[in-house]
């Protein structure tokens, strides 16, 4: 029996502070980016879940920096072969200026794959700008469109699996923190505004996700998107979140995350989580559902198989101490899977 293709999302903490110039992994006693936690360590636990995931392909968000001196490409690379993994073969689509990088590592003897963006900068006739351009669209009802930009442009994929295309788009939008506000009032102010751009970003990424769905293309949309039901104290303000935009509204063509269905199914349901974080001010941490991987209808009919893999609510996870320890220290966030029998 054909094994499933397995596609992942991972987000992981400062990828990009565990390697050199030169993209070499700086397997040391150093201090990591991660609190209390070495680069040896977290390199280490990296490997450990990489290896258990076992994927095909992995959407790495935050992953190493690229820029006219860092090579994140060459970095993973350099990744892969140390952990000996069979996704290792990188591409990137749009640096950012974040050092926080959209990466694809996958297997190139499965997958074929290239970055292949859509659209114009300043977009079309009835199309979507390209996803490094700029989006004009009216935020605070004057009347007169906004530009928006991506600060972490979505990366576009053609990928080939067992003969059949697919279009992968791997996403990190982020809702920037009030900065500079000294009152109440001004930290309000620059949350809503902040909101409405990240919102206008889910649109955006939508406009994309829903061409192609009308074309009749597989689609995944996977990564951070930092939102989801229940999340913000603004999402009643604004009457639903970037999850429900991307995934699309009844009476169209919709993606698919079982994850986000069951956290939009009520306040009151059990929430699948993702991510957890320390909250010094309050001494706990905070668990949320930030990761996602959808799939369009078609892929639904390819007996879908979805995990999240959280060290306290996955049994082969908490179970496995080895793998149970490197997800905690490897990043804040975990890997959300997705088997499907192409």
């Amino acid at each position: 029996m054909t094994r499933p293709i397995r596609i992942a999302t991972y987000n992981v903490e400062w990828f990009d502070s565990l390697f050199d110039d030169a993209g070499q992994p700086l397997a040391d006693d150093g201090w990591s980016a991660r609190r209390d936690v070495t680069r040896a360590d977290q390199l280490a636990a990296l490997g450990i879940v990489f290896t258990a995931l076992d994927a095909d392909a992995i959407m790495v968000i935050e992953a190493p920096d690229t820029h006219a001196r860092r090579d994140g490409v060459r970095a993973l690379e350099n990744f892969a072969k140390l952990m000996d993994l069979r996704a290792k073969k990188a591409l990137i689509g749009f640096p950012n200026q974040t050092q926080q990088e959209i990466s694809l590592l996958y297997d190139p003897y499965v997958i074929d794959a290239r970055h292949d963006p859509i659209g114009l900068p300043e977009g079309g006739a009835g199309e979507a700008p390209r996803f490094d351009g700029q989006y004009r669209i009216d935020l605070d009802v004057d009347t007169r469109a906004d530009r928006v930009v991506f600060s972490k442009p979505p990366l576009e994929v053609a990928m080939q699996v067992r003969g059949r295309d697919i279009r992968m788009i791997g996403a990190h939008l982020k809702s920037k923190a009030p900065h500079g506000a000294t009152n109440r009032d001004e930290i309000m102010r620059l949350s809503i505004s902040n909101r409405r751009k990240q919102l206008a970003q889910a649109i955006w990424l939508r406009e994309r996700v829903a061409a192609h769905l009308n074309a009749g293309e597989s689609v995944i949309v996977l990564g951070d998107l930092n939102d989801g039901p229940g999340l913000d104290e603004y999402e009643d303000l604004f009457g639903r979140s970037s999850v429900e935009i991307v995934m699309g509204e009844d009476g169209g063509p919709c993606l698919y995350d079982p994850n986000a269905a069951r956290a939009l199914s009520g306040k009151l349901a059990a929430q699948p989580t993702s991510a957890r974080f320390y909250i010094g001010a309050e001494e706990r941490y905070l668990q949320a559902l930030l990761d996602y991987v959808m799939i369009s209808p078609d892929l639904r009919t390819a007996d879908p198989r979805w995990r999240i893999w959280h060290p306290f609510e996955d049994p082969v996870c908490y179970n496995t101490p080895e793998l149970h320890d490197a997800l905690l220290t490897a990043s804040d966030h975990f890997p959300v899977s997705v088997d499907l029998a192409l």
